[in-house]
């Protein structure tokens, strides 16, 4: 047995960092010395006796294993050095905030008589292309924006590229120097629940006011997207406001709702922003009559169909059946409001009327993927899986990158214990959404 700091083995190992080995008890360390090309170990015990004897050969294969790691870290921190790479640490909130802030900018709108409106957010998502809510510049004759970089920069918005009224969205055409714009970094994913977020807009015309917290839910919206609700304050001034992950990388686009007198922070989800582009210009005379077409009827029915979308929006599903129902009475022709009522009928376990309002929405529509695909839900939800799975290849069959219809019918498969059919709609995931993919090898691992 070794004296107390004595050294009791040596051997050579060029490579050896200095390296400390604990054992079971907290009063016994080895600790390996690298000099002149050989290695000493010295046995301490903070001042008690030594009670056991440790196999020597155990000693230094532990020694070897742990050299090892520290030594192939250490070459690939000098690889990455030799190399001029540097470590990235992730960015701070502040340092995010930098970065970002220049891409996003105030938007001001003005009536006839050029006598201020509202105001909103927006930010830049291509050169001279600027991505707000549609109810920012509603009703507006004219409209300008203010950029936020500096002492920040006025200039005038030539028009809209495109509108989505549905998706309360529009893409404005801006007139400024290239150099200007500041495309933001559009995500490829949703964010999990509880991810950290912040959020940079004009509430109540405070220029640039930053705001932080987490993703507290995602809800789904058919035939609109996900719905992101943030723990983040938003106010009256932040809607179109970027909704930010910790990567600088746009997650959503802020609507600011209103519920019993509060506020509820919610962002619609990327993929519906990134999808509007446009080439021609319209004037906002133009999109004033855009908003006016249409049958007495139809302008009812769309009236508490939007209804129905903000109810969906703030996940009350019942007040969404509601509105839905009396928009279907007002236009049974559109597809949409079927889709919906399908929707919340599930979502209060009312599968099989669902069933039907999603077969009405086929009729109408015989080449929906979404109505297929929700129907499917209808189906999974009512334990008909064989009929689950033939809506969800419906779904598949009219859009082949449906990436939820193939997940969907994952799901199913496993239901009905078939694995090998669900792992080859895995393999199907992998080149077209990793996300859903991981899901559900997830799933598969169970």
């Amino acid at each position: 047995m070794p004296e107390r700091g004595k050294s009791f083995a040596s051997f050579p190992f060029p490579d050896l960092a200095i390296v400390r080995c604990y054992f079971v008890s907290q009063f016994d360390l080895v600790t390996a010395h690298r000099r002149d090309f050989s290695v000493s170990l010295v046995f301490a015990l903070g001042g008690l006796a030594v009670k056991r004897s440790i196999p020597r050969v155990v000693v230094l294969l532990c020694l070897c294993v742990f050299a090892r790691l520290v030594s192939a870290q250490e070459a690939a921190n000098l690889n990455s050095r030799n190399k001029g790479e540097a470590v990235v640490s992730p960015a701070t909130l502040p340092e995010l905030v930098r970065r970002v802030k220049p891409s996003v900018v105030s938007v001001l709108t003005y009536d006839l008589k050029g006598e201020p409106l509202i105001s909103g957010s927006g930010f830049f998502v291509r050169p001279g292309e600027v991505m707000t809510n549609m109810h920012v510049i509603k009703g507006a004759r004219r409209v300008e924006i203010h950029t936020l970089e500096g002492k920040g920069r006025t200039y005038p918005v030539t028009g809209a590229l495109a509108i989505d009224e549905e998706a309360d969205l529009a893409l404005l055409k801006v007139d400024l120097p290239a150099e200007r714009s500041r495309p933001l970094t559009m995500s490829t994913t949703l964010p999990d629940e509880g991810e950290q977020i912040f959020v940079i807009g004009n509430p109540l015309r405070l220029e640039g006011s930053v705001s932080d917290g987490i993703v507290s839910a995602i809800r789904e919206v058919p035939d609109l997207g996900r719905i992101i609700q943030v723990t983040a304050p938003v106010s009256h001034g932040n809607s179109g406001s970027p909704l930010f992950n910790m990567r600088g990388e746009v997650i959503g686009i802020v609507t600011v709702k209103v519920t019993n007198g509060q506020n509820i922070n919610l962002a619609l989800g990327i993929t519906r922003v990134a999808e509007l582009r446009g080439n021609e210009s319209m004037s906002f005379e133009q999109v004033a009559a855009k908003g006016k077409a249409g049958t007495q009827p139809e302008a009812l029915a769309e009236v508490w169909y939007r209804g129905g979308i903000d109810s969906l929006w703030l996940g009350n599903y019942d007040n969404a059946l509601n509105y839905f129902e009396t928009a279907a009475n007002r236009n049974p022709r559109r597809p949409e409001t079927w889709i919906q009522i399908g929707y919340c009928k599930v979502k209060q376990g009312r599968n099989e009327e669902a069933i039907r309002a999603y077969k009405r929405a086929i009729q109408l529509r015989p080449n929906s993927s979404e109505a297929y695909n929700k129907l499917g839900d209808a189906y999974f939800y009512g334990g008909r899986f064989a009929e689950a799975i033939a809506a969800y290849q419906e779904a598949a069959h009219i859009h082949p990158e449906q990436s939820e219809a193939y997940y969907n019918l994952g799901l199913a498969y496993l239901e009905t214990g078939d694995r090998e059919a669900a792992l080859a709609q895995a393999r199907r995931l992998e080149s077209i959404d990793a996300e859903l993919n991981k899901k559900l090898l997830a799933q598969l691992q169970k």
